[in-house]
């Protein structure tokens, strides 16, 4: 069965980049809504209705973040759209941006109405040089077209969007390393609280979202927050954008409703296609770098033995002990000559890298997890190295200001937590570890269930 498209209903039309076309089909309608019908605190409750979760990585849900906003009299209120994706193996807000970046811009408005904010910002990643052009011909179109600037539809309303260009640094896809480099200073995480929502943008109450979320508020907006909410699964409502990519057939951004399963998702012809020369599945990585990596049997089936689905709680099902995350939708598929050892080493080489040296846990434990990890893949490892990698991430996770130590550490404790033995084979197969990868093993093997 085709899924429901929200997003990416037209991202194949031709023009679609340009506003007339965008236009012409159905584009800006939710702003006529909000500013025709609706109050803001209205706006925000339809958010909240539809159950909306953020779709940057934290799954927060949206209507109740919109709604801690402080409101204190003649204090300015900003929308800052979180465009930094940083995260390795996600592209899915760069593609949305490219190809339809007039929902970004609709969304910005509509989300900027709510929030009554009058200034409003998308902080865009640096390596993407070429979509700050694109949005800022948007924006300029939006505005031609009288949806920013001053009276909006004649409403009183006023509103101006900005893109700023970051420089590249993981770091600062956290809101307030963010908002830290958006105000000109480098971009260190801020200790919270005080939180955006109270004290954010130069000392403003602010909020902070990702591409996708803002992109979702149209057809919210559009269709209700009720009908959005019917769509999906649980907790786990409207679609979520998907950032295939490894050893599958048809990498890509897909579109889901997530009420399909982890098997349709990666082997059905809709979507990734299976896996390349008839090769079978090792592993894979849902949710974008920092998520946990899970064997094959753990991803189409839970360790209870019931189907695995597409949906924040269905990849959560069995905590990090035998579960993962959806995370921020960058969904890495592993095939059965992949080895988990170098992988995990080049991901805690990135994370050592992207660290901004604030905390010493990540500081240094990153540093010290990378030149292990480096020991075990090139052969000079020992077993006691295993244990000590274990202790080293077990003492980033949870101690340092911002999130970026507990990436760090999750996807080390996962790869030794299911492929110990891979790691081990680094250890007592010295020389051959450098001709030949460990292979798939027994990661594929049916669980009997618990």
């Amino acid at each position: 069965m085709a899924s429901i498209k929200l997003l990416l209903a037209n991202d194949k039309v031709e023009g679609i980049r340009y506003y007339e076309t965008y236009r012409k089909h159905g584009g800006y309608t939710s702003v006529e809504k909000a500013l025709n019908t609706l109050t803001p605190d209205e706006v925000t409750e339809e958010v909240k209705k539809s159950g909306l979760r953020g779709r940057g990585g934290a799954g927060f849900p949206t209507g109740m973040k919109w709604s801690f906003l402080a409101k204190p009299d003649g204090v300015p209120r900003y929308l800052v759209c979180n465009a930094d994706e940083c995260e390795p193996g996600t592209f899915k807000d760069r593609y949305l941006m490219e190809f339809i970046p007039h929902l970004l811009i609709e969304g910005m408005i509509t989300s900027s109405y709510a929030l009554g904010a009058n200034a409003s910002y998308i902080y865009i990643r640096g390596e993407y040089a070429w979509i700050v052009d694109i949005l800022e011909q948007a924006i300029t179109e939006a505005k031609a077209n009288g949806w920013l600037g001053k009276n909006i539809l004649g409403k009183g309303y006023d509103l101006e969007i900005y893109v700023q260009r970051g420089a590249g640094a993981y770091i600062c896809g956290e809101e307030t390393a963010l908002l830290e480099s958006l105000e000109g200073k480098r971009g260190n995480p801020r200790i919270k609280p005080p939180f955006p929502a109270v004290k954010g943008l130069w000392g403003c109450p602010t909020v902070v979202n990702n591409v996708e979320t803002i992109a979702a508020v149209v057809p919210i907006i559009n269709h209700g927050g009720e009908e959005y909410a019917k769509i999906g699964v649980g907790r786990s409502t409207g679609t979520k954008l998907l950032s295939a990519c490894g050893n599958i057939n048809k990498p890509g951004v897909y579109e889901i409703d997530m009420t399909i399963s982890v098997e349709e998702f990666i082997y059905s012809d809709e979507y990734c296609g299976g896996i390349p020369k008839g090769k079978r599945l090792k592993a894979c990585i849902p949710g974008g770098s920092s998520v946990p990596i899970v064997p094959a049997n753990l991803l189409l089936k839970t360790a209870k033995g019931e189907t695995r689905y597409m949906n924040y709680e269905s990849l959560s099902e069995g905590g990090f002990e035998s579960g993962t995350m959806m995370g921020s939708g960058g969904f890495i598929v592993f095939d059965e000559d992949q080895c988990v050892v170098r992988h995990t080493m080049s991901l805690a080489h990135f994370y050592n890298h992207e660290s901004c040296g604030q905390c010493s846990p990540c500081r240094e434990g990153t540093g010290w997890m990378y030149k292990i990890l480096k020991n075990i893949e090139y052969g000079k490892g020992k077993m006691s190295d295993i244990d000590l990698l274990w202790d080293i991430q077990r003492k980033i996770e949870g101690n340092t200001i911002c999130p970026l130590g507990d990436a760090a550490a999750w996807p080390v404790a996962a790869a030794i937590r299911h492929f110990r033995d891979e790691f081990e084979w680094h250890v007592t197969h010295p020389e051959e570890c450098l001709t030949r990868n460990y292979g798939l093993a027994h990661y594929a093997d049916a669980l009997q269930p618990a």
